[in-house]
């Protein structure tokens, strides 16, 4: 694990939308839809469906803010993206129907998830799901 691995959903939003290289339909495909699909957990993951775990991100993407380790969860003293300025910020996460993270902070109970489990993986290539075709 890379720390900063938190800051993802940021960093991939701004350097990919905010700078147009990537529409705002291919973001949600590599940070949701993709993922879902590669670890066999699509479509009870990355769709929004009655009946599906889906968790909500409420995201700003007018706000900025800089990358720094001091604000962020992950138990270690460095960030790979440190002094980041980024475009865009998540506001609020929904689990369940419950706010678990509120204007950057994480409110949620701890020990409040719960385990899924996948679908033996699939026979998805990750190319596939990166440049929308059939070929790798």
């Amino acid at each position: 694990m890379v720390p900063g691995i938190e800051d993802t959903f940021s960093i991939v939003y701004h350097f990919g939308v905010h700078e147009g290289r990537i529409s705002l339909q291919k973001f949600v495909e590599i940070m949701s839809t993709g993922p879902a699909k590669i670890f066999g957990m699509y479509p009870k993951k990355g769709s929004i469906a009655v009946g599906f775990d889906a968790d909500i991100v409420l995201f700003n993407p007018k706000a900025s803010r800089i990358i720094t380790k001091e604000k962020q969860y992950q138990n270690v003293d460095y960030n790979l993206y440190e002094g980041t300025v980024v475009q865009g910020a998540i506001m609020r996460v929904l689990s369940r129907g419950e706010e678990i993270v509120r204007d950057g902070y994480v409110i949620g109970e701890q020990g409040r998830g719960q385990y899924l489990y996948r679908k033996k993986n699939s026979n998805l290539r990750t190319g596939e799901l990166l440049s929308g075709s059939t070929h790798i």
